[in-house]
């Protein structure tokens, strides 16, 4: 797959009535197929600052000490892409006894992901398809054809049961329904939270990762954006390991603006291709 070059853009503002700590996960990570430069990140007014690397991932977080009044972080970068693209054939579950032991926590249920809960209704849904990348591939199709995309539907303790029930949720939902519907079924599966070439209306956005054939295969069940513009800041359990901000204090956000811009990408980009960014 040809190198792809995202232009990176989020600013976040917040009217602090307390001293508040934040945790703020917006910096894209470096990885082998996903470059950063050009980074900058600036809070005015200054504050001081922690650089930290969160969860087993290492995730890329920045420990803010907030003052009371208005705070403004800016943070822009340049991502170069260039994603692995296996071959669909390649993309088998893989035994149990044949996972790497750092892929065996995503096979557990989590805050946002009760796939224990759900271990009948996946099984009668997807047990008799063929298993490895199809499958998954089906999941995603019934989670879009099964759930309305619903902005402001769910909040912060909407769980993928309260979704299914429901039937509608944001992009964090879709992903946490996939990902719990893949546990339930032995496949190892984790959230990604990261930017989106042409998402409308822009935001941070919810992907998902399935673990086939040794490798972390990205998926959208919102078809929102193309997958191969996707540039990703973190992976975790679910949503909860790779919030843009946790609090600890008292603040609001009043104001967010999050770009990625890649004109290149708007006429070649497409939800069903097949990439790992890992």
């Amino acid at each position: 797959m040809n190198k792809r070059t995202v232009l990176l853009h989020s600013e976040l503002t917040y009217s602090v009535d307390t001293p508040t700590t934040i945790l703020l996960q917006v910096a894209a990570m470096q990885t082998d197929q996903q470059a950063i430069k050009d980074e900058l990140l600036t809070i005015d007014p200054l504050v001081p600052t922690d650089h930290l690397q969160t969860g087993p991932s290492g995730n890329r977080a920045c420990r803010l000490s907030l003052l009371p009044g208005s705070t403004t972080i800016h943070y822009s970068a340049t991502a170069i892409l260039t994603p692995k693209q296996p071959d669909n054939a390649d993309l088998d579950e893989l035994d149990y006894t044949m996972l790497p032991a750092d892929v065996l926590t995503y096979l557990n249920p989590s805050r946002y992901c009760e796939s224990d809960k759900l271990g009948k209704f996946a099984n009668d849904t997807f047990g008799s398809m063929d298993p490895g990348f199809d499958r998954v591939t089906k999941i995603t199709e019934w989670v879009y054809d099964s759930l309305a995309y619903t902005p402001a539907s769910t909040g912060s303790s909407t769980t993928a049961c309260d979704v299914l029930l429901q039937r509608e949720g944001v992009c964090r939902d879709f992903a946490h329904v996939s990902i719990a519907l893949c546990r339930s079924l032995g496949i190892p599966a984790r959230y990604v939270s990261g930017y989106a070439v042409n998402l409308d209306p822009p935001d941070f956005h919810g992907f998902f990762e399935a673990f086939l054939g040794g490798s972390w295969i990205l998926f959208d069940a919102t078809k929102l954006a193309p997958v191969s513009g996707f540039v990703r800041i973190g992976a975790g359990r679910d949503a909860a390991d790779v919030a843009f901000a946790t609090l600890i204090g008292q603040a609001t956000l009043t104001s967010m603006t999050v770009q990625a811009i890649d004109p290149e990408l708007a006429e070649h980009g497409s939800h069903n291709e097949v990439i790992s960014t890992a």
